[in-house]
């Protein structure tokens, strides 16, 4: 039998508006990465417009802009996270990790007795 883990579902809200998740925070990296919206949503196997309204949500929620786009030409054109994007994306990574090993610790202390192996 596999070893027992703890696992936390995280996301940010304001004023019940969700301003940040594990999901929309890989979307936002997948946009930095591949320089595309569109190539981030079909990573995710999401529409381009559902990925689209979802940023959008979020710049909407947290009142700053998170992607900036370049329209066309000969290559077309591309998406980046702007600076504040790219700040929030390390910071709730950061906070995240902070978040699994207090996780990880808290389980270890208050939960020893479903953590041992269990035969």
């Amino acid at each position: 039998m596999e070893p027992v883990t703890p696992r936390l579902k995280l996301w940010l809200e304001s004023d019940g508006r969700v301003v940040m998740s594990d999901y929309r925070v890989r979307l936002l990296e997948l946009v930095q990465e591949t320089g595309s919206l569109a190539r981030a949503a079909s990573t995710l196997k999401l529409s381009y417009r559902r990925a689209w309204g979802k940023v959008k949500e979020l710049e909407a929620n947290l009142g700053m802009p998170l992607v900036q786009s370049e329209v066309g030409g000969a290559g077309g054109g591309h998406t980046t996270l702007t600076p504040e994007g790219t700040a929030l994306v390390k910071a709730y990574r950061r906070f995240q990790e902070r978040l699994g090993s207090e996780l990880a610790a808290a389980f270890a202390e208050e939960l020893a007795m479903v953590r041992d192996d269990r035969r």
